[in-house]
């Protein structure tokens, strides 16, 4: 044999035993199961999403974590049609449906913020300071006289859900709003009708977080005219597919309970907490289960119970599937001793001082 032959069989003999090893590697590891979940715009557009990803991936580095990013409406018939495995959303009439029609189960409030009113400094329709209902009929007026614009999303998310029942509160009908030139549609998400609301020099409903992004990005320079109170809220919720349901045999029930626990735990709890801190000085989605552990603030408990409650619970029994460990049993005593440390440091001022805004 030559030793150019005796080169060949090694080198051949070398990506024999490489490709051996790639296939017994291949084959050793299980393939990683994956986990759908539809959810809103706010959520991805500031970069939330990517931060609960790398941290549960990490966590369970066996499960990958897919987000689908749509207004809750959609989100919603995403999960409906079984394409999703839950849904993380913030829009509780919807939420409601969902569970009440048998497609989702074990409801988790998570976290909660608010929205917020914002348009130009010059302020022409004149609501700094005014309560939403007096804004909302100062902006109709000076959108007849034609000196303010409206830009609305126009589409089935939660914020658009919102915007209609603000105007509903102040006696107006967003049907009759839709033929008034004054009044515009994006038809799109939060980003983009902040972006429309830039443009045309207009006010518009955004949530507090993904105003923060944009604002703090220089992508719009309209400022907030009406801020924290009870009828803003907003509150963010988890809701895993039922099993149960026909529809959804192929969803990973599982997987969905896995993140949901890992969302309300301290640590990711603490996720919620600590976004958007280092960027804009102060958190973008306040996490809902020191407040509810701590009973710290009965009046925002007040609000989100009246907003986000069903049946003065955040998933009634019906609605429940071997989770009862997720919902403490009512009048159980505040479990202080249990906050995490993060929470007792902060002391919760950012949230408290929410409302004093």
């Amino acid at each position: 044999m030559t030793k150019v032959q005796a080169s060949i069989l090694i080198v051949v003999a070398v990506c024999a035993i490489g490709v051996a090893a790639y296939a017994y590697s291949t084959l050793s590891t299980p393939p990683k199961a994956r986990l759908i979940v539809s959810s809103t715009t706010s959520l991805y557009e500031t970069g939330f999403l990517d931060v609960i990803k790398t941290s549960y991936e990490a966590k369970y580095p066996g499960t990958n974590v897919s987000f689908i990013s749509q207004g809750t409406g959609l989100a919603i018939q995403t999960a409906m049609r079984g394409d999703a495995d839950m849904i993380f959303v913030h829009a509780p009439s919807s939420e409601y449906q969902f569970l009440n029609g048998s497609y989702g189960v074990n409801r988790k409030i998570l976290a909660y913020n608010f929205f917020i009113i914002v348009g130009p400094s010059t302020d022409p329709a004149g609501i700094a300071g005014k309560s939403p209902t007096d804004a909302l009929k100062l902006l109709r007026a000076a959108g007849l006289n034609g000196t303010a614009v409206w830009a609305s999303r126009g589409d089935n998310s939660g914020t658009y859900t919102k915007e209609v029942s603000l105007w509903k509160s102040a006696g107006l009908d967003v049907k009759q709003l839709r033929t008034e030139k004054w009044y515009l549609e994006a038809g799109s998400g939060m980003t983009a009708t902040l972006q429309l609301a830039n443009q045309k020099r207009a006010y518009t409903l955004s949530d507090m977080g993904t105003y923060l992004q944009n604002f703090n990005n220089h992508n719009i320079d309209l400022v907030l005219l009406i801020g924290a109170s009870k009828s803003m809220l907003n509150v963010y919720s988890a809701i895993a597919d039922n099993p149960n349901n026909a529809n959804m045999t192929k969803a990973n029930y599982a997987g969905a309970m896995q993140l949901i626990r890992y969302l309300v735990s301290d640590e990711g709890q603490q996720l919620f907490a600590n976004y958007g801190v280092s960027n804009y000085g102060q958190a973008l989605f306040a996490p809902y289960i020191p407040l509810a552990k701590s009973q710290s603030n009965q009046t925002l408990l007040g609000w989100i119970k009246a907003y986000a409650f069903f049946q003065g619970s955040e998933c009634p029994p019906q609605f429940r599937y071997q989770a009862d460990d997720l919902y403490p049993a009512q009048g159980s005593a505040p479990q202080l001793l249990v906050l995490p440390a993060w929470v007792t440091e902060r002391k919760m001022a950012y949230w408290t001082q929410l409302l004093k805004a």
